[in-house]
């Protein structure tokens, strides 16, 4: 399973830029099926890291599927073998697996489980809506270890901006019917994951350049198939843990065509991700890029609160617009 960039802005620095990016005067001249193709682009990577995040609500909650993690399992495990295809049918080129750049990578990958389990279990529990808006404080805890971490500064309007964002969230959280503090823990949890992932990825990107066969970052597509495919173990070990495999064949859930077409089109698209947000940042500037992922969340919390008929109130809806509007703003402030 990847991890679509919007989710966490500060990762974005860390994206290969592709050689198209550098002509993105040609790029806005090309059209497909009519159409700009930096409209296409764009309209394809918010459809696939919207979709993926409707649909995996929709198979975590839906069916009453009680392992979460074996999801996971197989969303990762489908997401390397569908990126060593691309490599085997020429699309990508992947950096081999050696063991010294795998004993560097690890621990990033660790990290990356964590992120991507919590992830898992806090939209099993809470709504869209709120999800959307709590996803926003993992930016407060990126900017509190660039400034502790790597001794960055911001100025008032980018502290302005998260400080709103931390009262929107906590006085979305105060005034949602559906509030479990299981859901809400998993939801903490996976902002701190998320902001330790971009943080601790910064410092060692360089230590994995010199572990690499042309001594140069690791790009997107090897970073998916590292990620995906040593995270397996990691996982495997966390499905014994909280005993998923006792009963795994017996949920009914399996047994459902729905189910299994959701759960394999959520892995899919949230694989297609690298691909359409690789794309669109070869057709426009990181700072375009960065603010459509902000305004992307807007339209995924109203179909999700739709779709999955999230029980809300005048005080909650107001919390989510006030959140939504200060990622967004945040995003605009921060790229000045």
């Amino acid at each position: 399973m990847t991890i679509s960039k919007e989710e966490n802005a500060e990762t974005q620095i860390l994206m290969p830029k592709p050689s198209l990016g550098s002509n993105n005067g040609s790029a806005m001249g090309k059209h497909i099926f009519g159409l700009p193709s930096v409209l296409v682009a764009g309209l394809c990577y918010c459809a696939a890291s919207g979709s993926m995040v409707l649909l995996n609500k929709h198979a975590l909650a839906s069916f009453g599927f009680g392992s979460p993690t074996a999801l996971l399992c197989f969303q990762c495990a489908l997401a390397a073998i569908l990126v060593k295809l691309c490599e085997l049918v020429g699309f990508v080129k992947l950096q081999p697996l050696k063991p010294d750049l795998v004993a560097v990578w690890f621990p990033v990958n660790l990290i990356f489980v964590g992120m991507i389990g919590t992830s898992f279990y806090a939209l099993k529990e809470v709504g869209v809506g709120m999800v959307t808006v709590w996803k926003n404080l993992s930016n407060v805890v990126t900017a509190c270890g660039d400034v502790f971490i790597y001794k960055r500064t911001y100025t008032w309007q980018v502290w302005g901006c998260l400080g709103l964002m931390l009262v929107s969230a906590v006085a979305g959280a105060s005034t949602d019917s559906r509030f479990t503090w299981l859901g809400y823990s998993w939801q903490i949890a996976n902002c701190f994951f998320t902001s330790a992932y971009a943080l601790y990825l910064r410092s060692v990107m360089d230590k994995v350049a010199e572990h690499t066969t042309n001594k140069q970052k690791m790009d997107e597509f090897s970073m998916v198939y590292y990620n995906n495919l040593l995270s397996i173990p990691p996982i495997l070990v966390a499905m014994w843990y909280f005993g998923e495999f006792e009963g795994l064949l017996d949920e009914p859930a399996l047994r459902n065509p729905n189910f299994l077409f959701v759960s394999a089109m959520g892995g899919i698209i949230g694989f297609g991700i690298s691909f359409s947000s690789l794309w669109y940042l070869s057709q426009t500037t990181a700072t375009i890029y960065s603010l459509v992922g902000a305004l992307n969340k807007i339209p995924v919390a109203v179909v999700g609160m739709l779709a999955f008929a999230e029980p809300t109130n005048p005080k909650n809806l107001t919390s989510i617009i006030i959140g939504l509007g200060a990622g967004v703003l945040f995003t605009r402030v921060k790229s000045k």
